[in-house]
C-alpha cells in the first residue's frame, strides 16, 4: 500500500493531523481538507486513491459532497459518521460511499478498512471474471466498470463496491449468498445481524439493474440473496 494517497476531509484539525501521522507511518501519503471548498481545491491538484469524508462539516456536508463526487468520480469513499446514527451510515451508502466507520473507531480498524477497499479496487477483475459478462438484459465490462443495457445501449458506471457485489453474484449465479458472504466481499468483514448496510448495497445494485420487482436479485428469506439468471462469459 506504499505510495498510495489518501485525502482526509474533516473540519477537526486535530483528527486530520492524527490520521495523517498514523496513516503516514503505515506508508500512505495523506493530504487534508477542512471543508468542501478545500476538498475541491485538493482534487484539482491531486488524484487520491481514497477519500475519508466526514458527514458533519460547515458548508456542504459529507452527504452532499459524496453525491457530487459520484457524478463523475469512482474514487473509493469511507464516510465518518456519528456513533449512534444508523441513518447517517445508510444515507452515506445510498449516496455512493464504499464503507462507513463511526468516530469511535480505532486507527487500526480504519487502516484495515482502507486496505480492504484499496485491495478490492486494485484487483484485476479479469482474475475473477471474463472481460465481458452477459446476463439477463445486461452486459458488464469488468475492466471499464461499465454496465450496458442491451435493449437500448444505455451505459451506467459502477463504483468499486457495486462492481465487487455484482461480480460476486455473477460468479455465484443461481446460488444463495448469505449476508456474511456479501459483507466479506465488499467490506472484508462479517455483517452485523442488525446492520442495514447490506440491504442498502443490494438496493443500490437493484437500482442499477432496474430490478424493480426484485426478480433478478431474489431475496431468499432467512438465507440471503440470489442472482436468478444464466450468465455468459466473453473474452
Amino acid at each position: 500500500m506504499e505510495n498510495k494517497q489518501i485525502l482526509v476531509v474533516d473540519d477537526n484539525l486535530d483528527l486530520r493531523e492524527a490520521l495523517s501521522d498514523y496513516l503516514g507511518r503505515a506508508g500512505f501519503e495523506v493530504i487534508g481538507a477542512g471543508n468542501g471548498r478545500e476538498m475541491w481545491q485538493q482534487l484539482k491538484m491531486h488524484t487520491p486513491d481514497l477519500i475519508i469524508l466526514d458527514i458533519m462539516m460547515p458548508g456542504d456536508d459529507g452527504f452532499t459532497l459524496c453525491q457530487k463526487l459520484r457524478r463523475d468520480s469512482q474514487i473509493p469513499i469511507i464516510m465518518l459518521t456519528a456513533v449512534t446514527e444508523e441513518a447517517d451510515r445508510v444515507a452515506g451508502l445510498e449516496m455512493g460511499a464504499d464503507d462507513y466507520i463511526t468516530k469511535s473507531f480505532s486507527p487500526r480498524e480504519l487502516l484495515a478498512r482502507i486496505k480492504t477497499i484499496l485491495r478490492r479496487s486494485q484487483l484485476n477483475p479479469q482474475t475473477q471474471l471474463a472481460r465481458k459478462v452477459r446476463f439477463d438484459d445486461w452486459s458488464l465490462d469488468t475492466v471499464t466498470r461499465q454496465l450496458t443495457r442491451l435493449e437500448d445501449h444505455q451505459v451506467k458506471q459502477l463504483s468499486g463496491a457495486d462492481l465487487s457485489l455484482l461480480g460476486l453474484f455473477v460468479n455465484n449465479a443461481k446460488s444463495i449468498l448469505s449476508r456474511d458472504d456479501i459483507a466479506r466481499e465488499i467490506w472484508g468483514r462479517d455483517a452485523d445481524p442488525f446492520e442495514r448496510g447490506i440491504d442498502v448495497q443490494i438496493s443500490r445494485l437493484r437500482h442499477h439493474l432496474e430490478d424493480k420487482d426484485r426478480s433478478l436479485i431474489l431475496t431468499v428469506r432467512n438465507k440471503g440473496y440470489m442472482l436468478t439468471t444464466d450468465v455468459h462469459y466473453e473474452n
